[in-house]
């Protein structure tokens, strides 16, 4: 598989999701989904997707990215309260008003990337989006983001989430790769110190998604409703290879990296790679804090994380086993992920690794599987904007493999 004929083939798709006000959850078919409101976090998304499209030389995509910042400037942003709505209609209309570390991290993720790309007034919503974060979300007493708040900043979710705290951290690295300021390194290494070096290490390297206000794992929440496509219930085996490659990341960027960064994020990969797993191929969405699958319907940013941990980890131990993951996941979404037929990637299959919609309808968005096709073919820091402004990245051809578990 050539990695930069894929990525041109999931931008291709991706252009579709040009919509009024933002950018659209796309269908099967890569047609804007008017069932579904604008997502602030699908538009920022895509804002950051359309930004490393222009820094390959899509030129194109520079229209895309400005689009996208227009739509968060104007559709999104609370013009009275400040910060930005999870959701808005077609008519422009807020329709979901809590204001959510989850969506904000990606707003910094889409400003620090469109700042790095040098689009117009990207700058001014990266100093917008940084001061919303750092005000009313970050704490510098827990070195942790809080959640979420009402629409007027007065009341504060008691619930706090690994979740949201992990798309900060990779928010964090691209905003320091974008400004040149330290300070945001050492913020993402915070977060990483308290959630992986102090709780997943704790639990075995399972890490418990979902806390109390005083950073207590909840290790019910959500029992009910295992399925939930944010906050599901139990361990997701996903989130540890998301943040293996995120803590490679993180070393590599510190001028004095912790020692052990590398080593917990081979424990992630390991613990999940075990956990996760099933025989037929195929990691499960969640397992219980003991390991045993929840829910077994597979999603596509597993595989897609799966890919960019094994890759970087090869990288940095040279290790086969990693390099064997590497080639099997790619074999893994080449037969049951990628639509050559339809387009985009599959974002969910069932236990048998059949198409499915329990939990993710249609094609939202390509935030994860191009990444996936980016890690391969660059370094491990800086992050992907300004890897991709500081030099343009080979074009690799990866040979599938069937995996075989190491």
């Amino acid at each position: 598989m050539r990695l930069a004929a894929e990525t041109d083939r999931l931008l291709d798709f991706a252009r579709a999701s040009r919509v009024e006000g933002g950018f659209a959850w796309l269908d099967d078919d890569g047609a804007p989904d008017r069932g579904e409101p604008l997502h602030l976090w699908i538009t920022a998304r895509m804002t950051h997707v359309f930004a490393l499209g222009q820094l390959l030389g899509h030129q194109d995509c520079a229209q895309l990215v400005d689009h996208g910042l227009a739509a968060l400037r104007d559709s999104f942003r609370d013009p009275e309260a400040g910060g930005w709505f999870a959701a808005v209609g077609h008519d422009g209309h807020p329709v979901q008003t809590a204001k959510k570390a989850y969506e904000h991290a990606f707003v910094l993720l889409a400003a620090s990337s469109a700042a790095v790309a040098g689009r117009p007034r990207a700058d001014a919503l990266l100093s917008e989006a940084a001061a919303v974060m750092l005000e009313r979300f970050w704490s510098e007493e827990d070195g942790l983001c809080r959640e979420g708040w009402d629409r007027e900043w007065r009341e504060l979710d008691g619930y706090r989430g690994a979740n949201a705290n992990m798309h900060a951290t990779e928010a964090f690295l691209t905003a320091g790769d974008a400004t040149g300021e330290a300070t945001w390194h050492a913020r993402a290494l915070r977060i990483a110190q308290r959630l992986i070096h102090g709780v997943a290490r704790e639990h075995g390297w399972r890490l418990p998604e979902h806390f109390d206000e005083r950073w207590r794992p909840v290790l019910d929440f959500n029992e009910d409703r295992p399925r939930d496509p944010f906050r599901p219930y139990g361990v997701t085996p996903g989130h540890g290879l998301e943040w293996a490659r995120l803590l490679v990341t993180l070393h590599a960027s510190l001028a004095d990296p912790p020692g052990w960064l590398p080593d917990a994020a081979q424990r992630l990969f390991a613990r999940a790679t075990a956990d996760g797993w099933e025989s037929n191929g195929g990691f499960v969405y969640t397992t219980d804090h003991d390991g045993r699958p929840v829910v077994r319907e597979r999603f596509h940013w597993v595989v897609a994380e799966g890919i960019g941990a094994a890759s970087v980890l090869h990288t940095v131990t040279g290790e086969e086993s990693y390099e064997r993951w590497h080639r099997g996941l790619w074999a893994f979404a080449d037969e049951h992920l990628i639509d050559r037929d339809r387009g985009s990637w599959r974002h969910e299959l069932d236990p048998e690794n059949r198409p499915a919609a329990q939990t993710w309808h249609g094609k939202p968005d390509a935030y994860h599987a191009v990444q996936a096709t980016l890690v391969p073919r660059l370094p491990a820091a800086p992050t992907f904007a300004r890897a991709l402004r500081d030099g343009a990245p080979p074009d690799l051809d990866i040979p599938l493999e069937t995996l075989t578990t190491p």
